[in-house]
Formats: C-alpha cells, sequence, structure tokens
C-alpha cells in the first residue's frame, strides 16, 4: 500500500471503534460532494494536522491536502498548529515554517514565532481550509488556532471554509465559563465553559456571531469584525453519541480513554500531579511521588510524545482511571465535569510532607489560565467541594446554554 507523505506513521492508529459508528458518521472533509465546488479556481492554504485523513473504501487513508490536489484543487500553501502539520512534535514544542519535499507546498507553522497567519504568508490566496480534530475542550489549543486564523482571513476579506467534525465528548458540558477580563490566552480567551459541548464549527458560527473576533488572546475583541465563513458540517453524528475519532487527535491523548478523561484531568497540568505523560498511560492514570494509599507505580521518562514530563526519572505512585470513567458511563455520568479526582489528588498532596511544604497547585496563573479564572482555584483551596462549585456555575451554565442554542447544528440525543 503506498502511504501519502502527508499520513503520519505515529498516530494513524485504528481505535476499537463501537460496531458500525464510524459507517454512520461522516465528517465535514470527506463531504467532496460539497467541498470541491467550493474550491474550484481558488488557490487555497489549508490548515490542518495529521487527523485531516479521508478513509477509502479498502480501509487505507489518504491525507486531504492530497485528496484536494488529486481533485485538482490548486493547494498553494499548508499551516500547522500545535504538536506540527504531522501530528508528531511533543507538547509544547515550537516549530519553524518548512516546505513539503514531495509538493513544494510552503508548510507554516502556527506554533512557533507566529500562532496566527501573518499577511504575507496569506497573500495570493483566495480562502483558507481549516480541518482538525478537536476534544471539547476549551484549553485545547486547536480551537485557539481556529480563531486566530478566522481573525488573520477576516482581515485579509479571505474566504474561511471550516470542514467540521464531531465532537468526542459532545455529551460533556461543565466547568466556569472564562473570564475574559483577566485572563485571555491562548489556552483559552473565548467566554465558554471548560467541557463546552460544540464542534469547531459550531464555535466558529457562534464566535461570528456574537462578536468574538479581533485582538487575537492578548487584546479586547472587534465586534465589527467578522469572518467571510462556511462550515461544511458533519453527518450522521449525535451529540449524544460516545463518538471516538479514528485518529489519535495529539501524541499525549493516545487512545479513546484518554480523550474521554482528558476534560475531567486537564486541569492537573498545573499542579503537582501527574496525568501520565511520559509513561504508555497518559491521561489515563494520575499520581505524584510518594502519593498516600495508592496501588498503581509509575515512572514517567521522556518519550516521542513528552520531552520533559512531569517527575520525570522519579517513581510516582497513584491510580488509574479506566474503571472508574467505565463507572461514570455506566451511571450516565458521564456527562458531567469530574472534578473530584483534582480534589482528591489534592487532599492527597496535604497529607505528605511535601505538602507541608508546597502548594497542590504550583502553578497559580497557568492554573487560573486553564481554568478560566481564579474563582475555581481559589475556592479550591479555601475547601469548597466541587458539588459547591457546580451549583455555583447553574446559573452561568443555563445561560450559555440559551446563548450557544441558535448555533447547534447536531441533535443533542439520538
Amino acid at each position: 500500500m503506498r502511504h501519502s507523505p502527508f499520513v503520519p506513521f505515529l498516530l494513524l492508529m485504528v481505535w476499537a471503534l463501537p460496531v458500525g459508528l464510524w459507517g454512520q458518521v461522516v465528517p465535514g472533509d470527506a463531504r467532496m460532494d460539497v467541498v470541491l465546488p467550493l474550491l474550484e479556481g481558488r488557490r487555497v492554504g489549508v490548515v490542518c494536522n495529521h487527523t485531516a485523513v479521508l478513509e477509502r473504501a479498502n480501509g487505507s487513508r489518504i491525507h486531504l491536502i492530497d485528496t484536494l490536489i488529486s481533485s485538482g484543487v490548486q493547494v498553494a500553501a499548508a499551516f500547522g498548529p500545535e504538536h506540527g502539520f504531522r501530528g508528531d512534535l511533543p507538547d509544547g514544542q515550537q516549530t519553524g515554517d518548512s516546505t513539503d519535499p514531495r509538493t513544494g507546498i510552503p508548510v507554516y507553522s502556527l506554533y512557533g514565532t507566529h500562532k496566527k497567519p501573518t499577511a504575507a504568508q496569506l497573500e495570493g490566496l483566495d480562502g483558507v481550509v481549516f480541518d482538525i480534530q478537536d476534544v471539547g475542550v476549551r484549553c485545547y489549543t486547536f480551537l485557539s488556532t481556529l480563531m486566530l486564523v478566522m481573525e488573520a482571513c477576516a482581515e485579509q476579506d479571505l474566504p474561511l471554509i471550516v470542514l467540521d467534525r464531531p465532537n468526542p465528548n459532545g455529551h460533556v458540558l461543565g466547568g466556569p465559563l472564562l473570564d475574559t477580563a483577566s485572563v485571555r490566552s491562548f489556552v483559552g480567551f473565548l467566554p465558554l465553559p471548560l467541557a463546552h459541548g460544540m464542534t469547531l464549527g459550531e464555535i466558529a458560527e457562534m464566535a461570528n456571531e456574537e462578536g468574538w473576533l479581533g485582538g487575537g488572546y492578548s487584546d479586547r475583541p472587534n465586534p465589527a469584525l467578522r469572518s467571510d465563513l462556511t462550515v461544511v458540517p458533519c453527518t450522521g453524528w449525535s451529540r449524544s453519541d460516545r463518538w471516538v475519532p479514528p485518529v489519535a487527535p495529539s501524541p499525549n491523548l493516545p487512545t479513546a480513554a484518554a480523550v474521554q478523561l482528558y476534560p475531567h484531568l486537564v486541569l492537573l497540568e498545573a499542579t503537582v500531579a501527574s496525568v501520565g505523560r511520559g509513561t504508555a498511560e497518559p491521561f489515563t492514570l494520575v499520581g505524584f511521588p510518594g502519593m498516600p494509599r495508592s496501588v498503581h507505580r509509575f515512572t514517567p521518562t521522556a518519550n516521542a510524545a513528552s520531552q520533559y514530563p512531569k517527575h520525570a526519572g522519579q517513581s510516582c505512585t497513584g491510580f488509574q482511571l479506566h474503571r472508574r470513567l467505565g463507572a461514570w458511563q455506566a451511571s450516565g455520568r458521564d456527562t458531567e465535569l469530574h472534578l473530584e479526582v483534582l480534589r482528591e489528588l489534592m487532599e492527597a498532596w496535604g497529607n505528605t510532607p511535601a505538602g507541608d511544604q508546597s502548594p497542590f497547585i504550583d502553578r497559580p496563573e497557568f492554573f487560573d489560565r486553564l481554568a478560566g479564572g481564579p474563582v475555581l482555584r481559589e475556592a479550591l483551596e479555601a475547601g469548597v467541594a466541587p458539588s459547591e462549585l457546580a451549583l455555583q456555575w447553574a446559573v452561568q451554565m443555563q445561560a450559555f446554554i440559551e446563548q450557544r442554542s441558535p448555533y447547534l447544528r447536531y441533535p443533542t440525543g439520538p
């Protein structure tokens, strides 16, 4: 079988999919009968990574860019987000621009010197296509990349076509809304809950209509700035589905369980706890050196997915979360955001000698950026239970549900 040069071998793994589910869901990029007429006669740039692949009838995969070129579309530039164009770079590693050796297409990095396409990079294009798998969490940086691409296209009067994909955590809704007045950053600058339950196409339309574009993540938005936006929706997906992406969305989310646990564990990134980076089980196990009453041992080690994992080379104790995830799913509680794991680890840290010397949330500014503001951190440090916090967020959440309602393209149930 001939492999496309755009498809990385590291992450093109076939996951265990629910029977029949892959055949029912058609991502926006697979709807070539809709996509190709939109691109006819245009020189386009493509913002994508390794997830932008189409499945052929024989089970092999071909990258979107190869598909477009073979269909006669003039692909003039490619843009890669965090983890790179091929999705094989470790977390947080910046990368520079390059040229694809086979096609000669310039590949511009959106996770290096620039996180937003420049006017020079967009010069000569007649439009931009965006095709990246998201996981439904506000601080997952592909959402920020989309917003900055929207801004750049709007500023250059370029049409933007978003090829929409299902949200594998579309059934999860919870957490605090981001306080845009205090913590706008690349890991969050839209007033969304931590787990928002929307697709990138839906958020793009919402941001466009609500006046959220402009200013990037460091300044106030410009309500007058609007993108010439077209969303090609996916088909066959419902928000209540427990859909699993056919390709791992990033190096440290290599399994379906990791994707599903990510919303519940991501805030631990700003604490002393490890989420398993540097192991074979990232985002499915948690712990720290000397964690009391723990049954699982692991030692984070630098690997291809994480060059500098927390507690590298140190023996950690903790616990795996597969059974807990299964219990949430069996009881129908996997639609909630479960911050009790964060609270459990925080209490365990407080019962160690190290906990007497240093705080559990050891990077408070980063925690606030991930959490959307200081309210959650301050409440946790004051001993407020996660269940009480959920009640405090209920009014905010109801307002958000009503605000997002006009932009939802997909059913919320079977």
